[in-house]
C-alpha cells in the first residue's frame, strides 16, 4: 500500500483551505480513487483514496489512509513490532494525480451514489478524522489499511446499509493467493512474504476480507448496493489514466530460484566430494546451521514478539530450525555425540513434514526455497551416514 511522508506545511495549507467551506453544495460529489500497482514491492498492491469535489466551494481534495510519520519515536522498532500508527492524509487532487501519472500507474474513479446529506456525513467524518487527535490508527495489512478504511468509512456514512455483492466470476481465495496475484512468485518480494508470513494467511478469506486490496475495493464497489434505497453504490466509473505498458526487464539470474539453485548445486557438489573422501566440510555445516538457526529465531520473534497477525503459525520453522544455532559445537567435534545423530534424523523428519504441509495446503512456501531444501535434505542424510560410521570406528 502507498506510504508517504507527512509534511507539516501541507497539513497547514490544506487545513486552511477546508476550514472555511465545510458545507458542501448541491454540485459536490465524492468518489473513490483506485491506483494500480507500481514497480516497487511497497507499491505492488495499489492504493485507495476518497476524492471530494465541490466546484462551487472550490474544493478538490483527496483523503487517504496511507501516511506515516518518520519522526515517530522508535519508528523502526514499532514498525517491526506491528505497533506503528498510520495516519489519514490528504492532497490537492492535482498533486495526487500528477504524482501517480509520473509513476505510470493506472488511476480509476468511482463516483459514489450519495444524497446531499450522505455526502455531507462522509465529508464531515473525514474532516473530523483529519484532526491531529484523530488522525492515527493502528495499521494492519489485512484488516485495517488504506483500502479497508475506504470500505469502513463509506459504510459509516451510510449507517452500515451497504450490501457487498460478489462480483462476476468471483472466487474465494486465500490471503496468500490474493497477495501473490500481485507479485512475481520468483521475486525477492514474494520470497520475503512467503518466508515471514505464516499458515494463518493460507486460509480462505471471507467475502469482505478480500477488500484489503484496493483493486478488490474497486471490484466490490462496482456491484455493491445500498439497502435503504436499493440503488447501486457507484453512480459512475471511469479511468482517469491508463498505465502505458512497458517491457519488463529479465531478472531471472538474480531471482531467488536461480540464486538458491546455484547455492543448492554448490552444497551438493561439496557433499559429493565429502562423500568420496569420507569426511565432512566443517565450515559449510557451521554456515548452514548458523543461517538456518538465525532465520528460525527471526521467525519465532515475528510470531511471538510482534503484534503482526499474519506472522503466526509459520511452518518455515520446519527447515529454519532455531535450535540449530545451539548445536553448532557438535559439528566441531572429531566424533559426534549419539544424540546429535538423532537430532540430524529429526531435521530430516522436519523436512518431510514441511513437504507434507505444502502438499496438503496447510502452508504454501516460497518456490525459491526448493533447491535449498533438497540440498539440506541430502546434506543431513550425508551427515547422519558419515557421523554414524565415525562413531563405529
Amino acid at each position: 500500500m502507498q506510504k508517504k511522508l507527512f509534511f507539516l506545511f501541507l497539513f497547514l495549507s490544506v487545513e486552511i483551505t477546508i476550514a472555511q467551506p465545510d458545507i458542501l453544495s448541491e454540485q459536490a460529489r465524492i468518489s473513490v480513487l483506485t491506483v494500480g500497482s507500481g514497480k516497487s514491492l511497497n507499491d505492488s498492491f495499489g492504493h485507495s483514496g476518497f476524492r471530494v469535489v465541490d466546484p462551487i466551494k472550490n474544493i478538490d481534495l483527496v483523503f487517504n489512509y496511507g501516511v506515516y510519520d518518520f519522526q515517530t519515536p522508535n519508528f523502526y522498532l514499532k514498525f517491526a513490532q506491528g505497533k506503528l500508527n498510520y495516519l489519514i492524509g490528504f492532497d490537492y487532487y492535482e498533486d495526487f494525480f500528477e504524482r501517480y501519472i509520473s509513476q505510470n500507474r493506472t488511476i480509476k474513479e468511482q463516483v459514489l451514489n450519495l444524497s446531499k446529506i450522505e455526502k455531507q456525513q462522509l465529508f464531515d467524518y473525514l474532516l473530523n478524522n483529519i484532526k491531529p487527535e484523530n488522525r492515527g490508527y493502528l495499521y494492519d495489512f489485512f484488516y485495517d489499511n488504506c483500502a479497508t478504511k475506504i470500505k469502513d468509512v463509506t459504510n459509516i456514512s451510510l449507517n452500515n446499509t451497504i450490501v457487498f455483492n460478489k462480483p462476476k466470476n468471483f472466487k474465494d481465495q486465500t490471503f496468500r493467493t490474493l497477495i501473490q496475484n500481485n507479485l512475481n512468485k520468483n521475486s525477492w518480494g514474494s520470497f520475503g512474504i512467503d518466508l515471514a508470513l505464516g499458515s494463518v494467511i493460507d486460509r480462505k478469506a471471507t467475502t469482505e476480507d478480500h477488500m484489503f486490496l484496493p483493486e478488490n475495493i474497486y471490484n466490490f464497489f462496482e456491484v455493491a448496493t445500498i439497502k435503504s434505497s436499493n440503488k447501486p453504490l457507484v453512480k459512475e466509473s471511469k479511468v482517469l489514466y491508463k498505465m502505458i505498458d512497458e517491457p519488463l526487464p529479465s531478472d531471472f539470474f538474480t531471482s531467488p530460484l536461480f540464486v538458491f539453485g546455484v547455492l543448492g548445486i554448490f552444497i551438493l557438489f561439496i557433499t559429493y566430494n565429502d562423500f568420496k573422501k569420507q569426511k565432512h566440510t566443517v565450515w559449510l555445516d557451521v554456515t548452514l546451521f548458523s543461517i538456518t538457526g538465525l532465520i528460525g529465531i527471526l521467525i519465532l520473534l515475528l510470531w511471538f514478539a510482534t503484534d503482526h497477525k499474519g506472522t503466526h503459525q509459520n511452518y518455515n520453522l520446519l527447515w529454519a530450525f532455531a535450535l540449530n544455532i545451539l548445536v553448532i559445537g557438535q559439528l566441531l567435534k572429531p566424533k559426534a555425540s549419539k544424540w546429535f545423530i538423532k537430532y540430524l534424523k529429526l531435521l530430516v523428519i522436519l523436512l518431510c513434514l514441511l513437504t507434507l504441509h505444502w502438499l496438503m495446503g496447510i502452508q504454501v512456501f516460497a518456490i525459491g526455497l526448493i533447491p535449498l531444501l533438497l540440498a539440506l535434505f541430502i546434506r543431513y542424510l550425508f551427515l547422519i551416514n558419515i557421523m554414524t560410521i565415525g562413531n563405529r570406528q
